[in-house]
């Protein structure tokens, strides 16, 4: 037999793949509906077009066109202002009703950008609920700004090229934006796919999570999520100064990039490769200064707001706090707040709760039998941050769909978990559209919340379930001990002296085995 393209140099793409037709039976159902899982004799990994990577990007754009279609709704037009001009049309609640809320539509307008000013520099003033007057600027971190003001800037020239399809500018700068989110989430899938090794395909639960339906434009996550996972495969392929500026033009962008160094240096410390995690760090450190310090310098307080923004702000409807006043009217920490007063012991709770997370996972990382693989950890710090958070806004998620696929590679677990979250979506609408509308009680949404986080809750036990029973691990096979791990890859333990014995590797016991009689 001759194979029409030549056999794949790497091992772990021919021989040694995964091929989930064979191994999940999930898959194996699923194939049936286009002729059977792969034959035994098929020449895995020799064709010209239909790579996995191929197929896997295709079904990305097939999923992000189907969350493109589910906000669609609320950029319709209709008659709406004084003389039938044409503006957005919400009218009885449409973005709740059809649940194709967006932040990326209302911000267009409320940050000033239609008229447009520069992030940051920009201030309007907004009443607070006491009748006072507070000044107000762009919220957000500085990428995710200057993605928006670059976004606005296209709108605006399509907008005033004759010859272009037309419509509301609003609607223009919705597609400009959705572009380029969509771009990033295809480099998360990109990155996502090569991280996975030989299971490339459990790529294609990043490319098709109901949460990309869902949440891929929803706000301004998948930026985060591409300067992460490129970060990681950055590290993966032994570049650690490139990988520190992808986390820190992702900490630009959404803070949580930059958490993934933790891990890092908790596994870096055990194997004794402290040198690449400073290498890494630095560079983050001094690419987010790049990005951060011209604005924090020409425009402080609006380079503050993000910052002042989430100190004040209280528990939001998500949160593990927020449930618990839902269903037993406790009034928080802190009681009743005055306007502009920032909930100080909420904030120093979830800070205290945060950094045990961080404890506990670190550490797991220096006393499992074997080292973890980097996403495991990278998996249960971002996950133990969201669950312990003040703020859980809905996209969040996505910031977990590449770590838990790459943690957790278990099909039917994921799609499970998955599922879950992207449906309480359903209630979270349902609940703002409010009671008087036909809407939710609040207890039907925060209930729906409970169980989104007991799924996670229970994908973080697993986790550490493989950690400490490594055997069970799917990524770990043969030769393959951490396809991300990069200098970390097969590296042995090399603790610091001055480590104390009690957070170093502890050995498994071994099992005494009694003797079988003979019969």
């Amino acid at each position: 037999m001759v194979s029409p393209a030549p056999l794949a140099a790497d091992r772990r793409s021919a021989d040694w793949r995964d091929v989930p037709g064979h191994t999940d039976p999930l898959t194996s159902r699923l194939a049936s509906t286009i002729g059977g899982p792969v034959g035994r004799h098929a020449l895995i990994g020799r064709t010209r077009f239909f790579t996995p990577m191929r197929v896997i990007l295709l079904l990305a754009v097939v999923f992000l066109s189907l969350g493109w279609f589910t906000k669609a709704g609320c950029i319709q037009q209709a008659p709406v202002g004084e003389n039938g001009v044409l503006g957005l049309d919400w009218s009885g609640n449409r973005q709740y009703v059809a649940m194709c809320y967006s932040d990326t539509v209302p911000l267009y307008g409320a940050e000033h950008l239609d008229e447009g000013a520069f992030p940051y520099k920009k201030w309007w003033e907004e009443p607070r609920s006491d009748g006072s007057i507070q000044q107000r600027y762009m919220e957000y971190p500085v990428l995710s700004g200057l993605y928006q003001y670059g976004s606005m800037v296209v709108a605006k020239a399509w907008d005033a090229t004759p010859w272009l399809p037309g419509g509301l500018q609003v609607a223009i700068y919705f597609n400009v934006v959705a572009f380029g989110l969509a771009m990033a989430w295809l480099v998360t899938v990109w990155a996502s796919a090569l991280l996975a090794g030989r299971r490339v395909w459990d790529a294609a639960l990043v490319a098709c999570s109901p949460l990309v339906i869902v949440h891929a434009f929803t706000n301004f996550d998948p930026l985060a999520t591409a300067f992460a996972m490129g970060g990681l495969l950055a590290w993966a392929r032994k570049r650690p100064v490139l990988a520190g500026i992808l986390l820190g033009l992702g900490g630009a962008a959404k803070l949580f990039p930059l958490m993934l160094l933790g891990p890092l240096l908790v596994l870096c410390l055990r194997s004794g490769r402290m040198r690449d995690w400073t290498r890494a760090t630095l560079a983050a450190a001094a690419a987010w200064l790049v990005v951060n310090l011209p604005i924090a310098l020409l425009f402080p307080r609006g380079w503050a707001e993000f910052f002042r923004l989430n100190s004040e702000r209280g528990a939001d409807p998500d949160s593990i706090y927020n449930v618990i006043t839902s269903f037993t009217g406790w009034t928080g920490f802190d009681g009743p707040l005055a306007p502009g007063e920032s909930p100080s012991v909420l904030n120093a709770v979830t800070l205290l709760l945060f950094a045990a997370v961080c404890v506990g996972i670190g550490y797991v990382a220096l006393t499992a039998p074997r080292r973890p693989r980097l996403a495991q950890l990278c998996f249960l710090l971002v996950a133990g941050f969201l669950l312990t958070n003040k703020v859980w806004s809905p996209q969040y998620s996505l910031w977990l769909v590449p770590l838990a696929v790459l943690a957790l590679p278990h099909r039917r677990i994921l799609l499970a978990w998955m599922t879950i979250d992207a449906l309480v979506w359903v209630p979270r609408m349902m609940y703002y559209l409010g009671v008087s509308n036909k809407g939710l009680p609040e207890e039907w949404f925060t209930g729906a919340v409970v169980v989104r986080d007991l799924a996670v809750v229970a994908l973080c036990v697993l986790v550490l379930r493989q950690i400490y029973r490594p055997t069970e691990d799917l990524v770990r096979f043969g030769f393959i001990d951490d396809p991300a791990g990069g200098v970390l890859d097969q590296a042995e333990d090399a603790p610091p002296r001055w480590l104390p014995a009690w957070l170093r590797p502890q050995p498994v016991p071994e099992r005494i085995e009694e003797p079988v009689p003979l019969r």
